[in-house]
């Protein structure tokens, strides 16, 4: 794997919606229909909301955040990168950004959902299957 070190990692309160929408819809994860201002709260209400940045183009080519109450546990969202830019190290680096900030204010417990297949990625950054627990969401009353 080519590593890619002038990437520059940031932890930001604001940023470009339409391009945060475009690294959503990278990761598969946007739906036309969404409004992309609507993405300045979600990225002002994370925890910790982290952007890739290319330093040869100034372009945002990763994210990932935390969502978390700052006080006990963590949750890693929404981490992406543009699929020109995957394999060389980026996404590590945007995981090891946020473990630091969670690190840093103490929480004790970082979890997150790896999408089928990426667990080999993720374990090498600390993270093991929850054995015993099934993720799941809520759908509506049944």
């Amino acid at each position: 794997m080519e590593q890619q070190t002038d990437i520059e990692i940031r932890i930001v309160t604001a940023w470009d919606e339409e391009t945060i929408a475009d690294l959503y819809r990278a990761g598969g994860w946007w739906s036309e229909e969404w409004d992309p201002a609507a993405l300045a709260a979600l990225i002002r209400g994370s925890f910790a909301f982290a952007v890739a940045i290319d330093p040869a183009t100034d372009r945002a080519v990763g994210m990932g955040r935390i969502i978390s109450d700052g006080v006990s546990d963590g949750y890693i969202q929404d981490l992406v990168v543009l699929p020109e830019y995957r394999g060389r190290g980026i996404g590590s680096k945007v995981v090891s950004t946020l473990l630091n900030e969670c690190t840093a204010a103490g929480l004790g417990w970082i979890g997150l959902i790896a999408e089928p297949g990426t667990d080999e990625f993720y374990l090498p950054l600390g993270f093991g299957r929850l054995e015993g627990y099934v993720p799941m969401r809520y759908y509506g009353e049944r």
